[in-house]
Protein backbone atom coordinates (compact mmCIF):
# COMPACT_ATOMS: atom_id res chain seq x y z
CA UNK A 1 0.00 0.00 0.00
CA UNK A 2 1.27 3.53 -0.92
CA UNK A 3 0.24 6.62 0.73
CA UNK A 4 1.15 10.41 -0.44
CA UNK A 5 0.54 12.73 2.34
CA UNK A 6 0.14 16.55 1.15
CA UNK A 7 0.95 18.81 4.04
CA UNK A 8 0.16 22.37 3.66
CA UNK A 9 0.56 24.65 6.69
CA UNK A 10 -2.48 27.21 6.82
CA UNK A 11 -4.88 24.86 8.12
CA UNK A 12 -2.62 22.82 11.34
CA UNK A 13 -3.72 23.51 14.47
CA UNK A 14 -2.79 26.33 16.71
CA UNK A 15 -2.22 28.60 13.35
CA UNK A 16 -4.38 31.72 12.77
CA UNK A 17 -1.92 34.24 11.22
CA UNK A 18 0.64 34.49 8.52
CA UNK A 19 3.56 35.62 10.70
CA UNK A 20 3.53 31.62 11.61
CA UNK A 21 3.23 31.09 7.72
CA UNK A 22 5.65 33.42 6.11
CA UNK A 23 9.79 32.27 6.38
CA UNK A 24 9.94 36.18 6.89
CA UNK A 25 7.99 36.66 10.07
CA UNK A 26 8.87 36.25 13.54
CA UNK A 27 6.65 33.34 14.69
CA UNK A 28 7.66 30.66 11.86
CA UNK A 29 9.74 28.49 13.14
CA UNK A 30 7.18 27.65 15.56
CA UNK A 31 4.58 26.89 12.88
CA UNK A 32 7.18 25.15 10.84
CA UNK A 33 7.17 22.52 14.10
CA UNK A 34 2.90 22.64 14.63
CA UNK A 35 2.99 21.38 10.21
CA UNK A 36 6.06 18.74 11.36
CA UNK A 37 4.17 17.55 14.37
CA UNK A 38 0.66 16.69 12.85
CA UNK A 39 2.64 15.28 9.38
CA UNK A 40 4.20 12.84 11.97
CA UNK A 41 0.42 11.92 13.75
CA UNK A 42 -1.05 11.59 10.34
CA UNK A 43 1.96 8.94 9.32
CA UNK A 44 1.38 7.40 12.27
CA UNK A 45 -2.20 6.73 11.98
CA UNK A 46 -1.57 5.64 8.47
CA UNK A 47 0.93 2.95 9.67
CA UNK A 48 -0.98 1.88 12.84
CA UNK A 49 -3.52 0.55 9.73
CA UNK A 50 -0.77 -0.56 7.16
CA UNK A 51 2.56 -1.06 9.03
CA UNK A 52 3.64 -2.11 5.85
CA UNK A 53 2.50 0.72 3.58
CA UNK A 54 4.94 3.37 1.85
CA UNK A 55 4.37 6.61 2.89
CA UNK A 56 5.43 9.64 1.27
CA UNK A 57 5.08 13.01 2.60
CA UNK A 58 5.15 16.35 0.48
CA UNK A 59 5.83 19.21 1.71
CA UNK A 60 2.95 21.52 -0.03
CA UNK A 61 3.60 24.81 1.30
CA UNK A 62 5.18 27.88 0.06
CA UNK A 63 8.79 27.41 -0.53
CA UNK A 64 7.88 23.81 0.01
CA UNK A 65 10.54 23.56 2.63
CA UNK A 66 8.97 24.07 6.12
CA UNK A 67 8.57 20.89 7.22
CA UNK A 68 11.71 19.87 9.95
CA UNK A 69 13.65 16.79 7.88
CA UNK A 70 14.77 15.73 11.03
CA UNK A 71 11.93 16.00 13.06
CA UNK A 72 9.76 14.07 10.66
CA UNK A 73 8.86 10.19 11.11
CA UNK A 74 11.94 8.56 10.23
CA UNK A 75 9.64 5.69 8.48
CA UNK A 76 8.27 8.41 5.87
CA UNK A 77 10.04 9.53 2.63
CA UNK A 78 10.42 13.68 2.42
CA UNK A 79 9.23 15.94 -0.61
CA UNK A 80 10.71 18.86 -0.72
CA UNK A 81 11.89 22.03 -2.78
CA UNK A 82 10.45 23.25 -6.00
CA UNK A 83 9.53 23.74 -9.01
CA UNK A 84 8.68 20.12 -9.48
CA UNK A 85 6.00 18.11 -11.52
CA UNK A 86 2.61 17.82 -9.52
CA UNK A 87 3.22 20.71 -7.61
CA UNK A 88 1.72 20.41 -3.87
CA UNK A 89 1.47 16.46 -4.89
CA UNK A 90 4.83 16.00 -5.72
CA UNK A 91 5.36 12.18 -5.19
CA UNK A 92 1.72 11.00 -6.34
CA UNK A 93 1.61 8.68 -9.60
CA UNK A 94 -0.73 5.06 -10.67
CA UNK A 95 0.99 3.20 -8.02
CA UNK A 96 -0.85 5.28 -4.80
CA UNK A 97 -3.61 3.67 -3.65
CA UNK A 98 -4.43 7.01 -1.20
CA UNK A 99 -3.99 11.05 -0.75
CA UNK A 100 -4.09 12.08 2.57
CA UNK A 101 -4.03 16.53 2.96
CA UNK A 102 -2.90 17.82 5.91
CA UNK A 103 -3.06 21.08 6.98
CA UNK A 104 -5.59 22.55 4.14
CA UNK A 105 -7.55 25.70 3.72
CA UNK A 106 -10.84 27.47 2.07
CA UNK A 107 -10.88 28.20 -1.38
CA UNK A 108 -10.09 32.47 -1.98
CA UNK A 109 -13.78 34.36 -1.59
CA UNK A 110 -15.23 32.00 0.86
CA UNK A 111 -15.28 31.46 4.39
CA UNK A 112 -14.70 32.62 6.96
CA UNK A 113 -11.38 31.03 6.64
CA UNK A 114 -8.24 31.05 8.63
CA UNK A 115 -5.75 32.63 5.76
CA UNK A 116 -8.06 31.64 2.70
CA UNK A 117 -6.54 31.91 -0.53
CA UNK A 118 -6.09 29.86 -3.88
CA UNK A 119 -2.76 29.31 -4.64
CA UNK A 120 -2.10 32.80 -3.88
CA UNK A 121 -3.34 36.22 -3.43
CA UNK A 122 -3.64 36.70 -7.29
CA UNK A 123 -5.89 34.06 -8.22
CA UNK A 124 -9.46 34.91 -6.87
CA UNK A 125 -11.06 31.86 -8.70
CA UNK A 126 -10.81 28.91 -10.85
CA UNK A 127 -14.28 27.70 -12.75
CA UNK A 128 -13.98 24.30 -14.19
CA UNK A 129 -16.67 23.32 -16.44
CA UNK A 130 -17.78 19.67 -17.52
CA UNK A 131 -20.39 18.30 -20.08
CA UNK A 132 -21.83 15.14 -19.87
CA UNK A 133 -21.02 12.47 -22.96
CA UNK A 134 -21.98 12.36 -26.60
CA UNK A 135 -22.37 16.31 -26.70
CA UNK A 136 -25.16 16.98 -23.95
CA UNK A 137 -26.28 20.49 -23.36
CA UNK A 138 -25.77 20.22 -19.78
CA UNK A 139 -22.69 21.30 -18.24
CA UNK A 140 -21.45 21.34 -14.46
CA UNK A 141 -19.80 24.02 -13.09
CA UNK A 142 -17.41 23.68 -10.16
CA UNK A 143 -15.95 26.62 -8.58
CA UNK A 144 -12.49 25.14 -7.18
CA UNK A 145 -9.74 26.07 -4.94
CA UNK A 146 -6.64 24.50 -3.75
CA UNK A 147 -8.42 21.03 -1.94
CA UNK A 148 -10.51 20.58 -5.63
CA UNK A 149 -7.79 21.30 -7.71
CA UNK A 150 -5.66 18.74 -6.15
CA UNK A 151 -7.90 16.43 -5.15
CA UNK A 152 -8.58 16.28 -9.21
CA UNK A 153 -5.19 15.83 -9.97
CA UNK A 154 -5.31 12.68 -8.11
CA UNK A 155 -8.50 11.44 -9.09
CA UNK A 156 -7.08 11.89 -13.01
CA UNK A 157 -4.50 9.31 -11.67
CA UNK A 158 -7.36 7.14 -9.56
CA UNK A 159 -6.11 8.17 -6.50
CA UNK A 160 -8.69 8.84 -3.67
CA UNK A 161 -8.12 11.62 -1.65
CA UNK A 162 -9.39 10.05 1.73
CA UNK A 163 -8.46 12.42 4.33
CA UNK A 164 -8.28 16.13 4.68
CA UNK A 165 -7.63 18.30 7.73
CA UNK A 166 -8.22 22.00 8.57
CA UNK A 167 -10.59 24.60 9.71
CA UNK A 168 -13.97 23.62 9.55
CA UNK A 169 -14.27 25.71 6.49
CA UNK A 170 -11.96 23.36 4.69
CA UNK A 171 -13.47 20.32 5.53
CA UNK A 172 -17.26 21.63 4.57
CA UNK A 173 -15.48 22.21 1.67
CA UNK A 174 -14.18 19.17 1.12
CA UNK A 175 -17.54 17.16 2.24
CA UNK A 176 -19.37 19.01 -0.33
CA UNK A 177 -16.65 18.05 -3.06
CA UNK A 178 -15.40 14.89 -2.28
CA UNK A 179 -18.31 12.59 -0.32
CA UNK A 180 -16.74 9.71 2.20
CA UNK A 181 -13.76 11.68 2.54
CA UNK A 182 -12.35 11.73 6.33
CA UNK A 183 -12.41 15.27 7.41
CA UNK A 184 -10.95 16.17 10.88
CA UNK A 185 -11.22 20.25 11.78
CA UNK A 186 -8.70 21.74 13.99
CA UNK A 187 -10.23 25.02 14.39
CA UNK A 188 -13.61 26.57 14.22
CA UNK A 189 -12.79 29.85 11.83
CA UNK A 190 -13.84 32.89 13.15
CA UNK A 191 -12.08 35.45 10.47
CA UNK A 192 -9.25 35.66 8.01
CA UNK A 193 -6.79 35.53 11.17
CA UNK A 194 -8.58 34.16 13.96
CA UNK A 195 -10.27 31.24 15.31
CA UNK A 196 -11.15 28.63 17.81
CA UNK A 197 -8.50 25.82 18.32
CA UNK A 198 -7.95 22.65 19.61
CA UNK A 199 -4.90 21.91 21.40
CA UNK A 200 -2.37 21.06 18.81
CA UNK A 201 -1.71 17.26 20.97
CA UNK A 202 -5.40 16.81 20.70
CA UNK A 203 -5.98 17.54 17.19
CA UNK A 204 -2.91 14.98 16.96
CA UNK A 205 -4.51 12.31 18.60
CA UNK A 206 -7.66 12.94 16.64
CA UNK A 207 -5.64 13.07 13.35
CA UNK A 208 -3.49 9.72 14.11
CA UNK A 209 -6.73 7.53 14.42
CA UNK A 210 -8.35 9.77 11.30
CA UNK A 211 -5.68 8.81 9.49
CA UNK A 212 -5.56 5.00 10.41
CA UNK A 213 -9.41 4.91 9.66
CA UNK A 214 -9.15 6.89 6.19
CA UNK A 215 -6.49 4.29 4.69
CA UNK A 216 -8.87 1.88 5.95
CA UNK A 217 -11.43 2.78 4.05
CA UNK A 218 -9.98 3.81 0.76
CA UNK A 219 -11.50 1.70 -1.42
CA UNK A 220 -14.34 2.75 0.17
CA UNK A 221 -13.57 6.68 -1.06
CA UNK A 222 -14.35 6.96 -4.78
CA UNK A 223 -11.77 9.45 -6.62
CA UNK A 224 -12.75 12.81 -8.20
CA UNK A 225 -12.89 12.69 -11.44
CA UNK A 226 -13.16 15.46 -14.21
CA UNK A 227 -13.77 14.15 -17.49
CA UNK A 228 -12.39 16.33 -20.86
CA UNK A 229 -12.85 18.05 -22.45
CA UNK A 230 -12.72 20.93 -19.82
CA UNK A 231 -13.82 24.69 -20.04
CA UNK A 232 -11.54 26.30 -17.63
CA UNK A 233 -11.71 30.33 -16.19
CA UNK A 234 -9.60 31.89 -14.16
CA UNK A 235 -10.12 34.95 -12.25
CA UNK A 236 -6.87 37.18 -11.36
CA UNK A 237 -6.35 39.89 -9.34
CA UNK A 238 -3.62 41.72 -11.25
CA UNK A 239 -4.03 43.34 -15.14
CA UNK A 240 -0.12 42.65 -15.46
CA UNK A 241 -0.52 39.12 -14.82
CA UNK A 242 -3.43 38.69 -17.67
CA UNK A 243 -1.29 40.10 -19.96
CA UNK A 244 1.50 37.94 -19.76
CA UNK A 245 -1.73 35.01 -19.35
CA UNK A 246 -2.77 35.58 -22.60
CA UNK A 247 0.81 35.02 -24.32
CA UNK A 248 0.33 31.18 -23.39
CA UNK A 249 -1.12 29.43 -26.60
CA UNK A 250 -5.01 28.53 -25.63
CA UNK A 251 -5.43 30.99 -23.23
CA UNK A 252 -7.67 34.08 -24.14
CA UNK A 253 -9.41 37.23 -22.11
CA UNK A 254 -12.93 36.15 -21.57
CA UNK A 255 -15.74 37.69 -19.63
CA UNK A 256 -14.87 41.32 -17.70
CA UNK A 257 -11.33 42.91 -17.24
CA UNK A 258 -10.07 40.48 -14.57
CA UNK A 259 -10.72 36.77 -16.57
CA UNK A 260 -8.91 34.58 -18.55
CA UNK A 261 -10.40 31.44 -20.06
CA UNK A 262 -9.03 28.05 -22.20
CA UNK A 263 -9.95 24.64 -22.87
CA UNK A 264 -8.09 21.85 -21.66
CA UNK A 265 -8.38 18.01 -23.56
CA UNK A 266 -8.13 16.42 -19.73
CA UNK A 267 -7.62 17.64 -16.16
CA UNK A 268 -3.55 16.84 -16.06
CA UNK A 269 -3.55 19.61 -18.84
CA UNK A 270 -5.78 21.97 -17.09
CA UNK A 271 -4.19 21.45 -13.68
CA UNK A 272 -0.51 23.01 -15.59
CA UNK A 273 -1.96 25.53 -16.85
CA UNK A 274 -3.67 26.93 -13.63
CA UNK A 275 -0.38 26.17 -11.79
CA UNK A 276 1.30 28.40 -14.62
CA UNK A 277 -1.06 31.12 -14.30
CA UNK A 278 -0.24 30.92 -10.79
CA UNK A 279 3.90 31.43 -11.77
CA UNK A 280 2.90 34.35 -13.75
CA UNK A 281 1.11 36.17 -11.35
CA UNK A 282 4.46 36.19 -9.01
CA UNK A 283 6.17 38.19 -12.19
CA UNK A 284 5.96 41.76 -11.55
CA UNK A 285 6.74 44.62 -14.99
CA UNK A 286 10.18 46.12 -15.07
Amino acid sequence: MKALISVDMEGISGIVHSSETNPERYDYPRGRELMTAEANAVIAGVLDAEPTAEVLVADAHGTFRNLLPERLDRRARLVRGKPRALNMLAGLDGATDAALFVGYHVRAGEGPGVLAHTMNGEILDVRVTTRAPGGDVRATVRSLGEIGLNAAMAGHHGVPVVLLSGDDAACAEASDLLPGTVTVPVKEALGMAAAVTLHPEEARDRLRRAGADAVTRRTEIPPLTLTGPLEVEVDLASPPTIDLAVLVPGVTRARGARTVAFTAPEYGTAYRLVLLLAQLATIRPA
